[in-house]
């Protein structure tokens, strides 16, 4: 582990900020600044199922539990969130394979379909759904994306909103939903972007409700971003991109371990040294334009 255990430090530049990147050798911190990759290392060990932030905290989904990290302000004047001094700590919840984040609440969900709502500044979960009988890909914001298509939060507990056979699901400005056959936004009912096989879609947290600022969707084909009202393909990379995050630029990562930046029009690339990545967390209010 010589290579995740190495520092890269390239100094205290304005305006770096945290990415949380799950792997299944544990969460990988990572210091970005703008399309700089920085320092970066394995700040927690599990096995690393899935990754949500919001402005306060970061959740991971492992085998054993979902386990948070505490964030707190710096005194810099862009107000970066860091990592508190306290490590992860366990939520008592039990094998988790999503976790998502909605209005500071956060949501979980376990390998045999059970959904729960934490909220903040709450120790206790309640239950949403105790069986869903359908296998939990993807949770964002209100929305839980599953093989039987999506679900909602509503009255403490989940409803079906249509679809199936969702692969992910993005809930900022524009809700967002990559199937099996193809991505779709909720207007007025789920209304078809575009057509093939999407495995990953992620918005711009600072996207205002019924508006998108940046959007990405993966599918087989290729990496779509949305920018300036429409969709269009950009460059894809060798290996296959699992999550998307967004700061001063857009931000990915591979299932091979590979972090990305976006610059001037093409990836700039940094191996972090792990395998079987899971996902990508950027704390929200990290992100500027």
């Amino acid at each position: 582990m010589h290579s995740i255990e190495e520092k890269r430090v390239y100094g205290d530049r304005e305006g770096a900020i945290t990415a949380y990147v799950a792997s299944a050798m544990g969460v990988v911190r990572v210091r970005v600044a703008g399309d700089t990759v920085g320092e970066f290392g394995l700040c927690e060990r599990c096995g690393a199922r899935d990754v949500a932030a919001s402005p306060n905290a970061v959740a991971v989904a492992t085998e054993d539990d979902v386990r948070v990290l505490a964030l707190e302000e710096t005194d810099r004047d862009d107000d970066a969130p860091v990592a508190a001094a306290e490590p992860f700590v366990e939520t008592g919840f039990g094998p988790a394979v999503a976790v998502g984040y909605d209005d500071g609440a956060l949501l979980a969900a376990g390998p045999n379909g059970r959904v729960a709502r934490r909220a903040a500044g709450v120790d206790e979960w309640r239950p949403l759904e105790d069986d869903l009988e359908t296998a939990v890909r993807a949770i964002d914001g209100d929305l839980v994306g599953t093989d039987d298509g999506v679900y909602r939060v509503h009255d403490g507990g989940l409803e079906h909103a249509g679809l199936s056979d969702v692969r992910d699901v993005s809930a900022a400005g524009v809700p967002l939903a990559a199937t099996a056959d193809g991505l779709y936004k909720l207007g007025n009912g789920w209304m078809t972007v575009l057509e093939g096989t999407f495995e990953t879609v992620a918005t711009d947290p600072r996207s205002d409700r019924g508006e998108l600022i940046r959007a990405h969707a993966v599918a087989e084909d290729g990496v779509y971003e949305f920018v300036a009202d429409e969709w269009h393909a950009i460059d894809d990379t060798d290996e296959h991109l699992v999550d998307v995050g967004y700061g001063e630029t857009t931000y990915a990562v591979t299932d091979e371990g590979t972090f990305l930046a976006w610059s001037d029009g093409e990836w700039r690339t940094r191996a972090l040294g792990v395998r079987d990545v899971a996902g990508l967390a950027v704390p929200p209010h990290a992100s500027t334009q």
